[in-house]
């Protein structure tokens, strides 16, 4: 299947590493022109785009905050003086690092906790986009991925913060399709479940990531690469009208 995506300029945020990274060398290995974001892990995203690189495709990396507004427009700035214009959004980054094991009381959770998981995913958001959106509906094309989390239909004790900014996430998305359809911009949620990252390994405890495993139709957690052929699908001309859902890679839970 042509997915349609030669010369296509894709952002995708937070790209250093899991998810973000196979999102990436998925879209470049379709032609697509790739700018990759990090936070801190600089060497992350630059091994990314010589990986890329060294396979024939074409990336670029550069510094992303999702708490800074400044950093956010200067980013989208970057990626359209290089590419001309974005044409596909990832809205990976997000600056949740995994549960607290063991779990904990929400009169645990620290109210800064609440605020900054808030602000950075729903702000974060709504930055991005702005600077992004002119740019599709100049060139009457365009499509948004949000990156959610399954668990925001079951919920995690102690992670209210993070499952609220997950859920506003998807209301935003949304939202968003029901403006930007004219446009020809779709905008989509993928909403994963565990999935065998860096930071997932590190927040499971071995016992604990068996369960959850189990607890899945297919008896397994999904790979990065596997929520990544979504990602990339639901990203290129390939899909027409899947707007203003949720698509769900969660093995079956």
């Amino acid at each position: 299947m042509d997915l349609g995506l030669t010369g296509k300029s894709v952002l995708i945020t937070g790209a250093s590493s899991g998810i973000g990274r196979a999102t990436a060398c998925l879209f470049a290995a379709e032609g697509a022109r790739v700018a990759l974001t990090y936070r801190s892990n600089k060497d992350g995203a630059h091994s990314a785009v010589a990986e890329i690189e060294q396979a024939g495709g074409t990336a670029i990396a550069t510094r992303y905050d999702l708490g800074d507004p400044a950093t956010i427009r200067a980013t989208v700035d970057s990626v359209i003086d290089a590419y001309g214009g974005v044409d596909v959004l990832v809205a990976n980054a997000s600056p949740w690092s995994g549960p607290h094991i063991p779990f904990r009381a929400f009169e645990d959770v620290p109210v800064a906790e609440w605020q900054s998981q808030l602000r950075e995913e729903l702000d974060g958001a709504f930055h991005t986009v702005q600077a992004v959106l002119p740019s599709m509906k100049a060139r009457g094309w365009g499509r948004m991925i949000f990156v959610s989390a399954a668990s925001v239909r079951s919920g995690i004790p102690g992670e209210e913060a993070f499952i609220a900014s997950k859920a506003g996430l998807n209301a935003f998305s949304r939202t968003l399709a029901g403006e930007a359809g004219t446009s020809g911009i779709l905008s989509v949620v993928v909403s994963p479940g565990a999935t065998a990252t860096d930071t997932t390994r590190r927040a499971l405890p071995p016992k604990l990531m068996s369960q959850v495993a189990a607890s899945a139709a297919t008896g397994r957690i999904s790979t990065p690469e596997e929520v990544a052929r979504a990602i990339v699908f639901l990203g290129s001309e390939a899909n027409g009208n899947i707007t203003g859902t949720i698509v769900e890679v969660t093995g079956g839970t």
